[in-house]
This record gives structure tokens, C-alpha cells and sequence, in this order.
């Protein structure tokens, strides 16, 4: 089976402006640290000579395939936290949910996100950068505290519809952050970035079709 393209799985406007906004920040964060660079203040990140890391702080392209750019950072920083929270969900669906289908989504969902953080881990710790961006940049489909907290407390057919209905909005959200790498040089992130599009665009429309069952 061929891999997916980024056009069979476009954008909507909502989703461009979304993604040209992230592509914003991260420039401007790149322009403030190279600034800073030029008037005497020296950033380090990752040993000396290590350009994978580099190329978030503004410090030029990255032409190895077997280097991660500032997008492969940036993604993987955002998208660990996104899939730990999915796990979290779906840890609860495997013990809560009334539906045998919404159970086996869970679990699921569970064995493709868990080894994905794993992956994307790895390649902050090769990378050596850190495991949080050190800043809030608000990513989609993520429940707050009150959200969640409902999420536990409902049973049976209830905590079905919201989970349902929760995990459809983080999965949107994901694949519009995964538009941030399926055009990646490294093709370990292009290949993440790619599956995560094709397999939670399934798994949205599995949902759909279970929250329209009576």
C-alpha cells in the first residue's frame, strides 16, 4: 500500500491559518534568539556542532536526512503530551465504556500513540533538546481539567458519547499539528507525520459512525 500524501488529506482554511500561525511563531522565536546571538548572548543547545537542534534557533537549514529541523522538534515537543493525554482516555475507555467497539478503539488507540511517544522521545533525546517547549502554545483537541474529570466520572453509554465526542476533536487537533512534518527532509518524522494523518482520519470516521449509533 502506497503512503499517503499531504494533498490526499488537505487543510481546511481553519486548519491553514492554525498551521501558518505555529509557522509564525516559531519564526519569530528564531528571530529573537538570533538577535540576542548577534548583541553578545551566546544560546546553547545540544553539543557543539549538533545542527539538528540548531535549526529552530534560526541558524540555517538542515540538510541531513538523519537530522531533526526545529519542525521536527517543535512537533514532537507539542504531539508527546497530545498522544499522552489520548492514552489517558483511552486507558479509561478500557475499563469504563459500555460499547465492545469503543473499547476496542481504545485499545487501539492506545497500542499505536504509546510506542509513538516513545519514538518521538527518542528523537528529542538524540537531538538533545528539551522535553517541553518552555512555553503554552495551546495545542487543539487537548481537554482541560474540568473536561477530563467529567470524562472519569461518567459510565456507560454516557462516558461512550463523551469520549466519543472528545477524542474526535483530539484527533482533528492532531492532524492538523502533524501537517508539520509530512513535508520534513527526515524521513522518520515525514513517515510519523504521514501515518498519524491516515490513521486518526480513519479512526475520526469510525467515531462519527458509533456516535450516530442508537
Amino acid at each position: 500500500m502506497s503512503r499517503p500524501t499531504p494533498q490526499e488529506f488537505p487543510l481546511t482554511d481553519q486548519g491553514k491559518l492554525k498551521t501558518s500561525a505555529l509557522r509564525a511563531f516559531v519564526s519569530g522565536t528564531a528571530l529573537v534568539l538570533t538577535s540576542l546571538t548577534l548583541v553578545g548572548c551566546t544560546i546553547n543547545i545540544g553539543p557543539s556542532g549538533s545542527d539538528g537542534y540548531r535549526g529552530m534557533m534560526g541558524s540555517g537549514s538542515v540538510d541531513s536526512e538523519t537530522q531533526f529541523s526545529g519542525w521536527d522538534i517543535m512537533f514532537a515537543q507539542m504531539m508527546i503530551p497530545h498522544h499522552q493525554q489520548a492514552v489517558e482516555m483511552a486507558t479509561m475507555a478500557e475499563s469504563r465504556a459500555f460499547s465492545p467497539e469503543v473499547k476496542a478503539l481504545a485499545i487501539k488507540i492506545k497500542a499505536e500513540q504509546a510506542p509513538e511517544i516513545a519514538q518521538m522521545t527518542s528523537w528529542l533525546e538524540n537531538s538533545n533538546a528539551p522535553m517541553e517547549m518552555g512555553h503554552d502554545m495551546g495545542m487543539d483537541g487537548m481537554l482541560g481539567d474540568a473536561e477530563m474529570q467529567k470524562l472519569e466520572e461518567a459510565q456507560g453509554a454516557a462516558f461512550d458519547k463523551l469520549f466519543l465526542e472528545g477524542m474526535i476533536a483530539h484527533h482533528e487537533g492532531a492532524i492538523e499539528m502533524a501537517q508539520m512534518v509530512v513535508d520534513s527532509n527526515n524521513p522518520e518524522a515525514r513517515s510519523l507525520g504521514e501515518e498519524i494523518i491516515k490513521a486518526q482520519t480513519e479512526e475520526i470516521n469510525l467515531m462519527k459512525s458509533l456516535l450516530k449509533q442508537p
